[in-house]
């Protein structure tokens, strides 16, 4: 019998926005939540561009071993959808955390963004006193990505500045998204356990209805 070493529960990928994000911010205290946690990082913190940023996503993801829940903020967030929507992530990324997403509108220099469907299950943070994205927008933007929407209220731009250090909550948003992602993920194993056992597999085919 051969057995089919598991990589659940997935590794977490941050992907910070403009200027990167400090010792104090949320995403440094969420890596140190979960074990082998990765970070994105940027030629150039200072300079926004989506093609180049949303790559640097890409690279990780197919340097690393996965599967992987990305917690993105800000214009990390615009990256990731950027990378998800141009490369086939699906089977690697089970989900994504946006946190106060950016305008894609100012940002227009970075590069042209379409906010289209994602190929996995996503989670949209918003705020309504943030000044990098209106409050509709974001709900629009979650909207055209899928994502399940939730409103902080008045929470700014959801960063240091706007009191979000230690953020219990996100890593619930993390845990939920790899939870949500862990019966298709056990049940695939399951699949191939029995592809490599003899007569298993017909245990496991679904009966169908004559």
């Amino acid at each position: 019998m051969s057995c089919i070493k598991s990589t659940w529960p997935p590794r977490l990928v941050t992907v910070p926005g403009l200027h990167g994000s400090e010792g104090a911010h949320w995403q440094t205290w969420l890596e140190r939540q979960f074990a082998r946690s990765l970070r994105v990082e940027q030629a150039d913190w200072d300079a926004p561009e989506l093609a180049t940023w949303s790559q640097s996503v890409r690279d990780v993801i197919a340097r690393e071993r996965g599967p992987f829940v990305i917690a993105a903020h800000s214009f990390g967030c615009l990256a990731t959808a950027h990378a998800l929507q141009q490369a086939a992530l699906a089977n690697d990324v089970v989900g994504v955390l946006f946190v106060a997403p950016a305008s894609p509108e100012k940002f227009a220099f970075a590069g042209a963004f379409d906010a289209r469907r994602l190929g996995v299950p996503s989670i949209l943070i918003a705020s309504e006193t943030d000044p990098w994205m209106p409050l509709a927008g974001a709900r629009e933007m979650a909207a055209r990505f899928g994502s399940a929407f939730v409103n902080l209220g008045d929470a700014g731009h959801i960063n240091t500045a706007a009191g979000y250090g230690p953020w219990p909550r996100a890593k619930y948003f993390v845990d939920t998204l790899a939870h949500c992602a862990a019966p298709l993920r056990f049940r695939e194993e399951a699949i191939e356990s029995a592809i490599q056992v003899p007569g298993l597999s017909e245990r496991l085919t679904p009966v169908r209805a004559a």
